[in-house]
């Protein structure tokens, strides 16, 4: 093989200018491939660190550019615009408050047009969220829709499984969506007893490796976490299905938070599933049954909106309503997220809302599933607390809440962390409400979780080789993370 290997390298070196050969075609692959990047009108820093990997790695470059560079979806643009005229739209507001202009910023970057609830309940921690779900799922007498990003099939994927196997059986319509990356352990033997009983599975961006004429989707998933129980409930937030955030189960099991809503809301939510659902199946006429279904809208007392995002869109809409309502704070910003790794616009929001003298807090676990993550988030911290915000780190476990609370009345909870990823690259849905009940409850869940979570001093050790360098080198591969 070695010898095959080394004849071969002799007779290329052998061509009569072989050197200029190479370089055209190094300079066409630079043309073609950067022409295409280019053209894209992305960040400029990202396009020139793509442009400069391809350059400096040919192979290699472009290998990782197949299956990890930026992507468009265009799934959705004119087919998002013909869905949403066969649902009937929710209770829009009206007003010049700062929660009406976020909500008309939410509609135009989403579609989705701000609705009402008329309950909503704050479901701390895996064990209340699985107990509230299982008695809707029990309860369901049309439909289960579920979508998640991790499914595992453990003890407490398995309770769920069941109790959709037990509704199929009994002849609810059990429609099953799982992220192919999240869920990958969620394996066909697993799944077998839900099919066997009638209910449907679909995989969100399956692998297809062998397609190389299409470039997979290995990078944007769906981050979402969405139940919907015959257009009356629903559930979403950031608890998965695993018992990793069993705290029935697992004494070290993830800190979260999740929402159980009813009310018109729930069409929003039964929207976003439903597109989902259509785009990994092909059912296209799926949408329009479901239409059917929907109970008359029945306005409620809170202010509550759906939010979405995702590579098939350029808004970044669940970014653009953080920075927004940070922006529009005027009393405090109590950020909690998992991973902080926040943009330029998001952390310049957070700093600007500090230095105007704003009750700025962020909560962070103190160490998160990774290790590089946690480093990253590190690094914003001297800013942060420079600018005279309070950094707390989480300790009894890990902390993977969502949320952002602004003032008196403005909650964002739901399933998108505060990075890049989960602003521009995963499928995310979040919930903005506005409603100084909703605010209360969020706050003193927050406060309670200080008591756990030691303050980050400003004048804590930066040992070069054990701080510092490690938390420069992880912030350098924020945009990636």
């Amino acid at each position: 093989m070695l010898d095959a290997l080394n004849d071969a390298g002799h007779a290329l070196l052998g061509i009569p200018h072989v050197g200029l050969y190479l370089a055209l075609l190094w300079v066409a692959y630079l043309v073609w491939l950067g022409g295409w990047i280019v053209l894209q009108k992305r960040a400029p820093a990202a396009t020139l660190s793509w442009l400069l990997g391809l350059a400096a790695l040919p192979i290699l470059g472009f290998i990782v550019y197949y299956l990890f560079g930026p992507q468009r979806i265009q799934r959705q643009r004119l087919r998002r615009a013909r869905q949403r005229v066969s649902l009937p739209a929710g209770d829009q507001r009206a007003g010049a408050d700062e929660g009406a202009e976020l909500a008309r910023l939410g509609h135009a970057t989403t579609g989705l047009a701000p609705a009402t609830a008329r309950d909503v309940r704050l479901l701390v921690d895996g064990k209340a969220t699985y107990a509230a779900l299982l008695e809707a799922i029990a309860g369901a007498r049309e439909h289960v829709h579920l979508e998640y990003y991790i499914f595992a099939a453990d003890r407490t994927g398995t309770l769920v499984r069941d109790a959709l196997v037990e509704r199929a059986r009994a002849g609810v319509a059990v429609r099953l969506l799982l992220d192919a990356v999240g869920s990958a352990g969620c394996t066909r033997a697993f799944l077998a007893p839900l099919l066997a009983a009638g209910g449907e599975v679909a995989w969100f961006h399956p692998m297809r490796f062998g397609r190389f004429w299409r470039r997979p989707f290995l990078n944007l998933r769906s981050h979402r976490k969405i139940v919907v129980v015959d257009s009356a409930v629903a559930f979403t937030g950031g608890i998965n299905v695993t018992d990793d955030e069993n705290d029935g189960l697992r004494a070290d099991a993830y800190r979260d938070l999740h929402l159980r809503v009813t009310g018109d809301i729930v069409r929003a939510l039964q929207l976003v599933f439903v597109e989902d659902w259509v785009y990994a199946t092909g059912q296209r006429d799926f949408l329009s049954s479901i239409a059917q279904t929907l109970p008359p809208p029945e306005p409620g007392p809170i202010a509550a909106q759906a939010l979405t995002s995702g590579p098939d869109s350029s808004w970044e809409a669940i970014h653009r309503l953080h920075v927004g309502a940070i922006h529009a704070a005027r009393r405090r910003v109590w950020l909690v997220t998992p991973y902080f790794v926040p943009s330029e616009a998001a952390l310049m929001a957070l700093t600007s809302a500090a230095l105007a003298g704003l009750d700025v807090r962020v909560l962070v676990p103190r160490r998160s599933d990774s290790l590089l993550v946690t480093l990253a988030a590190r690094s914003y911290f001297d800013e942060l607390i420079a600018a005279g915000a309070k950094v707390y780190e989480y300790g009894p476990r890990m902390l993977h809440t969502k949320a952002l609370l602004v003032d008196d009345a403005l909650a964002l909870v739901g399933s998108a962390n505060f990075d890049s990823r989960s602003f521009r690259l995963n499928f995310e849905v979040s919930m903005l409400f506005d409603d100084p009940g909703i605010a209360a409850a969020l706050a003193q869940l927050i406060e309670g979780e200080f008591a756990h979570a030691p303050r980050v001093r400003g004048d804590r050790p930066h040992p070069l080789w054990r701080v510092r360098l490690p938390e420069a080198l992880a912030r350098l591969l924020s945009p990636l993370l």
